[in-house]
């Protein structure tokens, strides 16, 4: 029997977000190592819950050029965010990730 692995909502919500940032369901679910389907779904609920997301409508060059570099800026963030995380965990100095 496989057991099925259940996810918090904020590691939901960051991977929406990784999706979003690299504008890839698929990127970023194999950065993940988990089903696409599954950023999908989480995705769709997101959109349902967060209405300021961006409709999928043609925009000016402008307009493009700032989505790219806010989604730029976006993924540098959370690329920032997980390295403060893995920052902390290996300096707790519990002794558990010194031999590395």
């Amino acid at each position: 029997m496989v057991k099925r692995r259940a996810y918090d909502e904020a590691f939901k919500e960051m991977a929406v977000e990784l999706s979003y940032a690299k504008d890839s369901i698929q990127e970023a679910a194999r950065e993940l190592g988990i089903d696409p389907g599954r950023i999908r779904k989480w995705r769709q609920r997101h959109k349902k819950n967060d209405p300021t997301l961006p409709a999928t409508t043609s925009f000016t060059d402008e307009q493009q050029q700032i989505r790219r570099l806010q989604r730029e800026l976006r993924e540098a963030q959370l690329e920032r965010d997980i390295l403060k995380k893995a920052v902390r965990i290996f300096s707790r100095g519990d002794g558990k990730y010194s031999d590395l």
